[in-house]
């Protein structure tokens, strides 16, 4: 059995490490661009991931390498700014 106390946790994460996160974009954004315009030089791979049924939006799978909480939660931020959605 489940124990609600431990869903209101906090996850332990060891850092530093790779953080994935999912980034939907409208057609005709280039994410590659996006991407580095955000994140700079940091260490980072993507991928498409999916596109819409009805054509208006692509998906990717951007896996950047992340030094703490403080920067995992900065990098959503920065997406959340350039992105239709952020997960």
């Amino acid at each position: 059995m489940v124990n609600l106390c431990d869903l209101k946790q906090e996850p332990i994460i060891n850092y530093p490490t790779f953080w994935d996160y999912k980034v939907i974009f409208d057609v005709g954004i280039k994410a590659g661009e996006s991407f580095e315009e955000i994140l700079g030089q940091r260490e980072f791979k993507y991928k498409h991931s999916n596109s819409s049924t009805s054509g208006k939006y692509q998906s990717y799978l951007l896996s950047v390498y992340v030094d703490s909480k403080k920067d995992r939660l900065e990098i959503f931020e920065k997406l959340k700014a350039k992105a239709k959605f952020v997960l």
